[in-house]
Order: C-alpha cells, then structure tokens, then sequence
C-alpha cells in the first residue's frame, strides 16, 4: 500500500509544480526590503486630502498600476511578467509600513520595481503617491 502513495506523490509533486511555473504562480519568496533608518522616521510633508490623493492617483495610473493593479492588488497587466510579486499594497503588511519607508521604496526601487527618484523628481508627488497608497487599504 505504500509504494502506491509513494508512486502517486513522485508524479503529483512534479506536475504541481510544473503547473505553477506555466500558469503564472508565484511562490512567495519576498525577500526582506530593509529602509534606512531616516527614512522611517521621515514624516510625509504634503497633507493627505483630496486633491493629493487625487494626484497621487493620477500619478499611480500612469507610473504603477501596470504593475501593481488599479487596486494596489498586486494583479496588473504586467505583473505575470515580473520576476518577483508585486504585492497587495491592501494587505497590513503594506500599510502598517510608515510613510516614509513607503516613500524610500517608491523612490529608490529594487529588482523589477524601478526607482522613480528621475521619473518623479518632484517629491511632493511621491509623497502623493503614498498618500494614494494609503487608500488602498480594505
């Protein structure tokens, strides 16, 4: 009876993660994105209010959510593409991250996501982006 469990887990394991490569799954290995210290203390100089979150959204439609999703989901258009997951930005694991931190991310990038410290020089528009950021939250 054993070798008839053994022989059906040396097929199923295999063809289960044969699947997850082919269909777009991906395993869950985010690697720790440590911030400088200055950064998570860093206070969020733009007020969080209607017309920053309304350009933050702006900003989010054209620089993230091809990645990211129109919900911060992590679901875009483009993030089967990626080699790491894009994340949940509605999850508290993003959202209990201060501003700051989510500002260094923005700004400085790593692996797939790119920095946007040249293609938003203006930080007041990053700190709207987190200000959008914070509305993604369920």
């Amino acid at each position: 009876m054993k070798k008839k469990v053994i022989s059906t887990g040396i097929f199923v394991i295999p063809a289960l993660f044969i699947f997850g490569l082919t269909s777009g799954f991906k395993f869950s290995d985010q690697k720790p994105w440590p911030v400088p210290d200055k950064y998570k203390t860093m206070k969020n100089t733009v007020a969080s209010d209607a017309e920053s979150i309304a350009a933050g959204k702006t900003l989010w439609t054209t620089h993230c959510k091809s990645c990211h999703g129109t919900k911060g989901l992590g679901d875009g258009p483009k993030a089967a593409q990626l080699k790491t997951e894009p994340g949940d930005f509605s999850k508290a694991e993003t959202q209990s991250q201060t501003d700051g931190a989510l500002f260094y991310k923005i700004s400085e990038g790593r692996d797939d996501m790119p920095s946007f410290k040249k293609k938003i020089p203006d930080q007041d528009e990053i700190w709207s982006i987190v200000n959008y950021v914070r509305t993604l939250k369920k």
